[in-house]
């Protein structure tokens, strides 16, 4: 007698996406020194009529909520974890700039990877 087999996590949230009838969810990545071309690329992937997230925060840039470097080294780890996340519920990731880590996470996930440079990619 066989038994069904159980859905792995990423199954069962692409069914639950399914189920809901969500569109498609693009994460996009890259250096926050291009949150310019980021809020580009999500003005663009939002009007194609897909979920886009992106890293919300740019420390690059002055702000009150990580001028203490002891705070701000912690909430990068916080914030890097968080992205992470990002990509593993997105269906494919959107890499502007170059993101090396986030390339690599994302593949290592099976993530389809584009890119707003092509030339960047390091398997290309």
């Amino acid at each position: 007698m066989s038994y069904p087999r159980s859905l792995t996590p990423e199954e069962k949230l692409a069914d639950a996406k399914k189920q809901l009838g969500l569109p498609r969810i693009v994460v996009i990545c890259g250096s926050t020194r291009f949150m310019t071309e980021m809020n580009e690329a999500d003005v663009r992937e939002t009007k194609a009529g897909r979920i886009v997230v992106k890293p919300g925060c740019d420390m690059k840039s002055p702000h009150e909520l990580w001028s203490d470097p002891v705070e701000a080294k912690a909430l990068k780890v916080r914030l890097d974890d968080l992205h992470r996340a990002k990509i593993r519920l997105a269906d494919e990731v959107l890499v502007v700039g170059d993101s090396r880590a986030e390339i690599a996470y994302a593949r290592s996930l099976g993530k389809p990877v584009r890119f707003t440079h092509p030339e960047v990619d390091p398997d290309a």
